[in-house]
């Protein structure tokens, strides 16, 4: 979502970063790229300015010009800025209240409002360990009730059965009381939206928020709708107590100003978002950590949760005596693709770590039309237990075999040995040289813009 802004910020301070003084023209040209960079990104234009008057005012307070290093003052101040644009801390879910604790879902219809509303169940479930029953409202979308109730079904969450004949209002009393005769912690309340705010709709919503004491109204907004999203919470906002917002599609191509945006204008902090379609696509916002990925700087902080996550603790300490010992195999290798491919792949893990934004366009047009992964898991399993334990036994022979098996070319059957190689010496390195610095400058980690280049497609 970020990467346009992205590249256009770190572009500035790449210009910036080799000058040992910074005066006060160039100060405003970087300012006015800033600015432009913002605008360009779906910004609003009092956010944008308010935004640089805000960075430039601390910068000459600070007497940047005069600093030892300016431009990574100007980075400081431009990060500190960003981070309480987007919220300075993150803001934890209100559970606390008499059981059943109620959440109020709204927002426009297509925002993701019923997927989010199943996504935060599973959250709650997951992270909080409650009991939880979701209802939808929603009486006019076709199927939007049994949406709902399909997405319980298939990830175990407790959904109100079908109710017809019913409004919107008498289906949340309804869902009160099943939820409090079945001793559910919390009740998640799935409103209808409409293709644009109207009148009918908000009356609606009010009548509901109005009606219970809700410890969160969640907006759901599409990051994708760029400010029409900043509109609509803004119209919502006005209307209704909003506690807080969910975006949704981060994973899309919206430039990111809606994020930057939305916090600004209605002065309700994000407290998720979704970035992919499967159910656990869903992540506290963090603030200073978005703040670091769009200026460039990563988000290691969540990789290592996100790797916590999907890794066995077990399968990994198993894995590191074996890389300590050198007995590193292409079984091993195949393991290790697994994880990666749970954590959403190369292109995923790339976003989390700081310098490596630039590359993320190569990597991923090299991998256009070419799953790397799913190529080089399909050879190694089309490898008998021998040769995968034992490598440097599959010659001319055998790699034919092995192609023909796997569906893939000699030449993909090369790489993969290759790549392979490289690995298991630096991981025999690793075993007897504990000096980081000294394994990282020693080459065994190869080129990652030639690994890039090397799996393009073969034609």
């Amino acid at each position: 979502m970020f990467e346009n802004l992205t590249d256009k910020i770190s572009g500035i301070f790449d210009k910036i970063k080799g000058k040992g003084v910074i005066d006060d023209s160039s100060l405003n040209g970087v300012m006015r790229e800033i600015r432009v960079a913002l605008l360009e990104s779906d910004v609003s234009i009092s956010v944008a300015k308010d935004f640089i008057d805000k960075v430039k005012e601390k910068a000459l307070g600070q007497e940047i010009i005069k600093s030892i290093s300016p431009a990574q003052m100007i980075i400081k101040i431009v990060n500190d800025e960003l981070t309480e644009l987007l919220g300075s801390q993150n803001d934890d879910l209100n559970l606390n209240g008499k059981t059943p604790v109620l959440i109020l879902m709204v927002g426009l219809q297509g925002s993701g409002k019923t997927t989010s509303s199943a996504k935060l169940a599973k959250y709650i479930m997951k992270n909080n360990n409650k009991k939880i029953l979701m209802a939808s409202l929603d009486i006019y979308r076709p199927a939007a009730q049994e949406q709902l109730i399909t997405l319980g079904k298939k990830n175990n969450i407790e959904t109100l059965e079908l109710q017809k004949n019913k409004s919107p209002l008498q289906i949340a009393k309804y869902a009160y009381k099943v939820a409090k005769d079945s001793s559910s912690d919390i009740l998640i309340l799935d409103s209808a939206g409409r293709n644009h705010v109207d009148k009918k709709m908000m009356k609606e919503i009010k009548e509901i928020s109005e009606e219970f004491n809700f410890s969160e109204i969640l907006l759901v907004s599409d990051s994708m709708t760029g400010q029409d999203a900043v509109n609509t919470a803004k119209s919502f906002s006005e209307k209704v107590k909003l506690t807080g917002i969910i975006l949704t599609r981060i994973d899309g191509d919206s430039r990111g100003g809606a994020a930057l945006s939305m916090r600004y204008i209605t002065e309700k902090p994000i407290k998720f978002m979704g970035v992919g379609e499967k159910i656990e696509d869903f992540e506290t916002f963090y603030p200073d950590r978005i703040a670091n990925r769009i200026l460039g700087m990563g988000d290691v902080v969540s990789l290592v949760e996100k790797a916590s996550e999907e890794i066995d603790e077990e399968e990994a300490k198993k894995m590191q005596k074996k890389f300590l010992k050198g007995r590193f195999t292409l079984l091993d290798y195949s393991k290790q693709l697994d994880q990666l491919t749970k954590m959403g792949g190369i292109q995923s893990v790339m976003k989390y770590l700081p310098g490596l934004s630039g590359l993320k366009d190569k990597m991923e047009a090299s991998m256009q039309n070419n799953d790397i992964f799913k190529k080089q898991k399909a050879i190694i399993n089309s490898m008998t237990p021998k040769e995968r334990n034992f490598p440097d036994i599959v010659k001319a022979s055998r790699k034919i075999r092995i192609s023909k098996g796997s569906g893939t070319h000699v030449q993909d059957i090369n790489k993969l040995l290759k790549q392979f190689k490289k690995m298991s010496q630096m991981m025999k390195k690793m075993g007897t040289n504990k000096n980081l610095d000294s394994i990282m400058n020693s080459g065994q980690f190869g080129d990652l813009q030639n690994l890039i280049n090397k799996n393009k497609p073969i034609q």
